[in-house]
């Protein structure tokens, strides 16, 4: 069994302890229980969330656990941490296989000296100020999470659900951390290279007309998706249609259609299960090397190279 500590810092986010939603979900029959999970803090007792709800804790006492999970709190200007969360969070480095932060946990973690020369990944709100406090560790702020050895950082509230469903696959296999995406009805897992900013949630419309044709294009990535179609789903001329979605938008058609195909075959690329070549076909790039064009263009790397850096990641 893995024995996952958790702990909850005085004023914690609630949304960080869904992460914990993962290890439960795994847990369920008719599986073995196969996480023991234990919410810890530096005097133990009720500790008093954000929102004002109170959670029962356990003392620091042992450090030995499998997995070490420091919680977020809601500050956006960034407390030092207590003398003895520091000294716990030490310990738990050195007696644990791994730690891990969720959101702001990951100024704890820089705090104890656990990134020192390591990269990590945090809310991109934080990452200004961390990048400030914490000069020798390479800040990544556009990443959902990142795992550099034992040490796992995440980004805002719900990219810890897909940290922890990435160390249940590192733990069980994908097909566990699979089951628990489903059961816990997520869209799709993102992976650590994914950008914390999805495109779609920066095109959000004003109206359904518009709402229709996003969906229409995520669904159909690998058509054509010219303007005459796209202005049918909404029932206007292909004229007003181009006007209406840009003034909701604030993208043109077609630059909409390439950052949601862009983000749709970062995924695949990451994920690793299929070729460049369907990636490409299956997102609506037609081939391989339009699509290259599109990865340097918006990230700064082809394709092939993003792979590679994900498995090397995956590897390490």
């Amino acid at each position: 069994m893995h024995r996952v500590g958790f702990i909850v810092p005085q004023g914690f986010q609630m949304m960080s302890l869904a992460a914990l939603t993962a290890f439960e979900v795994v847990n369920l029959p008719p599986a073995n229980q196969r996480y023991d999970i234990r919410l810890l803090s530096e005097h133990g007792g009720p500790v008093r969330s954000s929102a004002g709800m109170t959670l029962q804790t356990e003392a620091f006492g042992d450090p030995s656990f499998d997995t070490v999970i420091i919680g977020s709190i809601t500050e956006m200007d960034m407390p030092p941490s207590a003398a003895g969360m520091i000294a716990f969070v030490k310990e738990a480095a050195k007696a644990s296989r791994r730690v891990a932060s969720i959101c702001s946990g990951a100024f704890v973690l820089a705090e104890a000296g656990l990134l020192n020369g390591r990269r990590a990944t945090m809310h991109w709100a934080h990452a200004p100020s961390f990048r400030v406090r914490f000069p020798e560790v390479t800040t990544e702020e556009d990443r959902i999470f990142i795992n550099d050895g034992p040490i796992w950082t995440s980004a805002g509230m719900t990219a810890g659900i897909d940290l922890v469903l990435a160390l249940i696959d590192n733990d069980l296999g994908p097909d566990a951390a699979k089951m628990a995406a489903r059961l816990l009805v997520m869209h799709q897992r993102r992976l650590g290279g994914q950008k914390q900013h999805s495109a779609l949630l920066e095109m959000t419309p004003k109206s359904d007309r518009i709402e229709l044709v996003l969906t229409h294009i995520r669904q159909n990535l690998r058509n054509p998706l010219t303007i005459e179609e796209l202005a049918a789903v909404a029932k206007l001329s292909p004229r007003q249609f181009s006007r209406a979605f840009l003034a909701e938008t604030g993208h043109s058609p077609a630059k909409a259609v390439e950052q949601l195909r862009l983000e749709a075959a970062r995924f695949m690329i990451e994920e690793g299960r299929h070729t460049v070549n369907v990636v490409a076909q299956e997102t609506g790039f037609a081939d391989r090397e339009r699509m290259r064009r599109a990865f340097v263009r918006s990230f700064g790397v082809p394709a092939e190279a993003m792979r590679r850096n994900a498995r090397r990641e995956a590897a390490t």
